[in-house]
């Protein structure tokens, strides 16, 4: 039977489980609310002088079936599709972004079905509206397999291992606007319907400092001329007064399955004041074909300990081209 039938029958019995122990303490959830507009003010390619007004609500739960074992899984309803003119709140669609068992093996957790393995930071903890925006490319989301998280009692780190493929089963598809399902035609690395792609990565705490090294490959799709093989690290420290840092750095061969290279460099900083945060991130990606760059500055404004106002500023030089975007968001926690 294919992996993707074996873990999404898995899925299933610990969704249909979750009603009966949502009546017990056994069960939690938490969520998002992210309404706001970003905008292109200017490029070099008029066409992209553009505003997009969306929302991003995002929900995920975690239940207790027995002492060891625990179902968790995810929702997210966004725009499913870039835009290609302004647009206000269009294009959306709900989507599944996690869904599985986890397994407490007395200090190991392994979990098993669609996830998001661990590899590098910067894609989702560098600061500011705009601070994931170019790192974002390696980030690891939506994948079906298996991850290992295991304390390193020798050293007090945590060592992170996955295996995995991008997810081929009905749940990469969306309701409302459809996204269309993957397929294993559909070509890209790590979109191979196997478990022959993996990721490891081991994390430590310093006193203030935490550092993370990692690796990963991605195993050529259709229409790739090469796989990927990529590391990364980093480190991010909070310096007092309010002050706190992240530089991260991931290489890459055969990025994206394409016969080049490509290097990340992620530094950013934020200086936290009573309710107001100041942030500044840079991210600079060099490949054969060129350098591609970003600068940006962000404000956030804290209403309540669930609620906040973001507002950011960017100036991009992505493929020769150069914009400048600006964002405002609200966004409440539950």
């Amino acid at each position: 039977m294919k992996t993707t039938l074996v873990l999404a029958t898995l899925c299933g019995v610990a969704l249909a489980s979750t009603s009966a122990v949502a009546q017990d303490s056994g069960f939690e959830w938490e969520g998002s609310i992210e309404i706001g507009v970003d905008s292109t003010l200017s490029s070099d390619d008029p066409t992209a002088e553009l505003t997009d007004a969306y929302i991003l609500i995002e929900a995920a739960f975690e239940a207790a079936l027995t002492d060891r074992i625990k179902a968790f899984g995810g929702l997210t309803f966004e725009s499913v599709s870039d835009p290609v003119a302004s647009r206000q709140f269009g294009d959306l669609g709900l989507y599944v972004s996690e869904l599985g068992l986890r397994f407490d093996l007395g200090g190991a957790v392994v979990s098993a079905g669609k996830m998001s393995p661990i590899f590098g930071v910067a894609w989702d903890a560098a600061t500011g509206f705009y601070g994931t925006s170019l790192a974002g490319d390696y980030e690891l989301a939506e994948m079906i397999g298996l991850t290992v998280d295991t304390p390193v009692a020798s050293t007090g780190g945590v060592l992170s291992f996955a295996v995995f493929y991008a997810d081929d089963s009905f749940l990469s598809d969306s309701i409302g606007s459809k996204r269309g399902r993957n397929s294993v035609a559909a070509g890209g690395v790590g979109n191979t319907g196997k478990l022959n792609n993996f990721a490891i990565q081991y994390s430590q705490e310093f006193g203030e400092t935490t550092a993370w090294i990692g690796a990963r490959q991605l195993s050529a799709g259709v229409g790739d001329v090469s796989d990927e093989t990529g590391v990364v690290g980093g480190l991010a420290h909070d310096f007092g007064n309010g002050f706190d840092g992240i530089v991260e750095v991931a290489h890459f061969n055969g990025a994206g399955g394409l016969n080049q290279n490509a290097t990340y460099a992620t530094l950013g900083g934020a200086y936290g004041t009573g309710d107001w945060t100041f942030s500044s991130t840079a991210t600079l990606v060099d490949t054969q074909s060129g350098t591609d760059s970003m600068i940006a500055l962000g404000v956030d404004r804290a209403l309540s300990e669930r609620a906040e106002i973001n507002f950011g500023l960017a100036r991009f030089d992505v493929g020769g081209v150069k914009s400048t975007a600006a964002g405002l968001a609200a966004v409440v926690s539950f």
